[in-house]
Formats: C-alpha cells, structure tokens, sequence
C-alpha cells in the first residue's frame, strides 16, 4: 500500500563549447513553510559575463525564496534587482519550480522563450505561453501555472541550449516526441531523463554545444516504502 509521494528532482548541466564557465545557474532552496524551490537563470549571452548576471538572479530569488515571499513576486523582484542594478541593459531567462506543501501544488513560474514540458499519466502538454525575460522591460512579471502534487508527473525545464541544439546543422531535437521516448527509455529515473536530455542535445550540436545547455527535471512518485529522510546527491566536475 502506498505511504504517500515522494518528489525527485535532478539537473544536468554543461557550458558552450570551448567557454570555460557556463552562463547558467541551478540553485535550490528549502521554503520555510515546508517543501523546495528550484531556481534556473539563463544570462545574456554565455561565460564570466552571463554567469555574472545568472548568480544576481538567482541569489536574490533564493533569498526571498528562503523567507516565505511567492513565487510570482519573487520573479517579478529578481527582474526589478536585474534592471536596477545593470539600467535596463541586459537579460536573463528565469524559471522557478517549487514544490508548495502549502497548497499541494507544483508551481512553474516561467520567464523565458523556453516551454516547460509537464508529463501527468504520460499525457504530455506544453507550458509555452509567451512570456518575457526580465531585467530590460518595465513591468515584466512572470507566467505562472500550477499543477496538483500528484504522482505520475513530470517536469522538465531546459534552457535554450536545448531549444535551440541542432538548429544550425537541421538537426534541432523534436522535444514533444523525444522526451516520452527518454522517459520510457530511463523507466522514469529523473537524473537518467535530465541525462539523457542534454546528451540528445550535445549530440545535435555534433558534441560541441553552441550554447550552454541546462535540464532540470522534477518528478513525483508515490512512495510504496522506505524512510522519510531526505536526499540530496551532487556530481561536480572540475577541470
């Protein structure tokens, strides 16, 4: 008998070819009122630069993350920080995936040109309403959808290193029918589908990606058995 759902999160991310730090940044955090928050930022452009503008983003959605603000107003501050701090004159694309124990929902705020693909009961539909980056328009806020904390459900986001793998070469990924092939090809193992995700585009990029490139898949489960301990691994490679 089921004892409740258990949510799986994994990334996987590489920099540009030949860029020594990837302009994208991941970061997650606890939220005071039970649950996570993961947070994906994209700089403008690639390297120390895009990096550069990635970690403000994130850090300041993680702190107010981290004291209980919502996750649309803490888009919608993240993008006001962005334009304060660098007059309006460069971007970046922001998700926030949270896990709202509160509400029982998954929530997806989402300000980029990138969709994120949501799974429920292998039924698969695209989160693509047109949306704007933040940091160089006046009142931009974000595009927020919630879904019920159910098992059997699955989200992935990316940024545009996978939209966009392959372009050049004819070879750009067709995420509606690739991703339910990887998952049913990784039985649903969340770090073996984000894995797989960013392989399918390395390779459409013929193993030299034009962009950085950045997965993050959340999944819940039921939990037939085991503990209540939490786990977190992380894999770092250094050069």
């Amino acid at each position: 008998m089921s004892e409740g759902i258990e949510v799986q999160i994994a990334a996987a991310k590489v920099g540009k070819y030949a860029t020594s730090e990837s302009g994208d940044t991941l970061e997650v955090v606890e939220r005071p009122h039970g649950g996570l928050s993961v947070v994906l930022a994209d700089g403008q452009r690639s390297g120390r630069a895009a990096k550069a503008i990635s970690n403000i983003v994130v850090r300041k959605a993680m702190a107010l993350l981290a004291e209980g603000v919502r996750d649309g107003a803490v888009a919608r501050a993240a993008h006001d920080y962005l334009f304060l701090h660098r007059g309006g004159k460069v971007s970046a694309e922001l998700h926030i995936v949270s896990v709202d124990l509160v509400s029982r929902t998954l929530v997806i705020s989402r300000n980029s040109h990138c969709p994120v693909i949501a799974i429920k009961g292998g039924q698969l539909s695209l989160l693509d309403e047109p949306s704007t980056p933040i940091g160089i328009y006046g009142y931009t806020k974000p595009v927020i959808t919630e879904l019920p904390l159910e098992p059997e459900t699955y989200l992935l986001a990316f940024t545009d290193g996978v939209l966009e793998a392959g372009r050049q070469s004819g070879q750009q990924l067709d995420l509606t029918a690739l991703v339910p092939a990887l998952l049913t090809a990784t039985a649903g193992q969340p770090q073996a589908l984000a894995d797989a995700l960013l392989n399918h585009a390395v390779a459409a990029d013929q193993g030299r990606p034009r962009d950085d490139i950045s997965v993050l898949v959340v999944a819940v489960a039921a939990r037939e058995h085991g503990d209540a301990v939490r786990r977190m691994s992380v894999s770092f490679p250094i050069r």
